[in-house]
């Protein structure tokens, strides 16, 4: 049965409808701090001038091929015509203004977004770029934290990126524009959030196994709550609990203060993320699964299975270990 032209044409149609609906929380048409909403207008522009030049160029095509086309049995030559010079000057002098219209404003914007933060209030952030997570500190503020960055309403951020492995990429859509993350040199990029909410980020640089599972998030709270999420980053970890004595314990034996830190305990190393307050975060394995129970024991026993290639060491760990040292971290908010 030969394909008629509305069944060719549905799937195309499916596909339209499927993309324009539904939640996009990766999409970069959604502004939602001042840095995004510049970079849009941008796209505007270019999205202008590249329709004008489709219509003018389109135009002339065609304006040519319905003007000069052959009339029956027509056989003459057209005339040649050697150089134009008032053509020859439009089509040089127009794409250098059209160039010049983009390019004043896209560079003005980058040398804007990564200049350092003056602004009274203003937060710092050290983001590390690690295999394959993101690891947050405050330097100012005495926090440390892994994978969820939170920054206050209304506040300029200065997020400074660095990497100690191989190149990445810090990227939050509706936030934040694409900022290399290089080995043995400080970028910066410089934002200012305009709503409140969680807001994804992914590391856009192919940096190895799990570059796909490389996400984080950033939470945007209001001033007020900003305060009380640092001043309970800055507590140490609870110890006094009989849950907490016994997980620590389990935690120690099996060997996870090798690359841990949980302040107010022995565990100091830094090889992996903080987990004095991991109870808090609303996500686990940098991003990939949601902060429970179930998920964090799934993690802790291979971590390799959910995250391909993860730095994480299987240690063997029996159900029991699991179970104390999970119902542990969970305790650490």
């Amino acid at each position: 049965m030969k394909p008629t032209r509305a069944s060719l044409l549905l799937p195309i149609l499916m596909v339209v409808l499927a993309a324009c609906g539904g939640d996009h929380p990766m999409t970069t048409l959604e502004a939602h701090s001042d840095l995004t909403r510049e970079i849009n207008h941008i796209y505007g522009r270019i999205f202008w001038w590249t329709a004008l030049l489709f219509i003018l160029v389109q135009g002339g095509l065609i304006y040519t091929v319905l003007r000069f086309r052959a009339k029956g049995n027509e056989t003459t030559n057209p005339e040649q015509v050697h150089g134009n010079l008032k053509l020859e000057l439009t089509w040089t002098i127009l794409p250098i203004f059209i160039l010049l219209h983009i390019a004043i404003p896209t560079v003005s914007l980058i040398f804007k977004s990564q200049a350092p933060s003056t602004e009274e209030g203003s937060v710092t952030i050290n983001a590390l770029g690690e295999q394959w997570w993101f690891a947050f500190e405050y330097p100012e503020l005495g926090v440390v934290t892994a994978n969820e960055m939170h920054i206050p309403l209304g506040k300029e951020v200065e997020v400074r990126l660095q990497s100690d492995n191989v190149i990445h990429s810090f990227w939050v859509p509706q936030l934040a524009a694409k900022r290399d993350m290089m080995p043995g040199r400080v970028n910066q990029i410089k934002f200012k959030a305009e709503k409140l909410g969680e807001f994804y980020g992914q590391c856009a640089e192919y940096c190895g196994d799990s570059h796909a599972l490389m996400r984080f998030r950033v939470i945007v709270d209001t001033p007020e709550d900003f305060a009380k999420w640092v001043e309970a980053q800055k507590a140490p970890a609870d110890t006094e609990a009989a849950t907490a004595k016994a997980g620590f314990e389990a935690f120690q034996g099996a060997g996870c203060v090798a690359c841990h830190a949980i302040r107010g305990t022995t565990a100091a190393a830094v090889i992996g993320p903080d987990l004095t307050h991991i109870g808090s975060r609303t996500m686990i394995a940098s991003g990939i699964l949601e902060n429970n129970a179930e998920n964090l024991k799934k993690w802790i026993m291979d971590p390799t299975e959910v995250k391909p290639g993860s730095k994480m060491l299987d240690l063997n760990l029996t159900d029991e270990q699991a179970t104390s040292i999970t119902a542990y971290l969970q305790t650490l908010k």
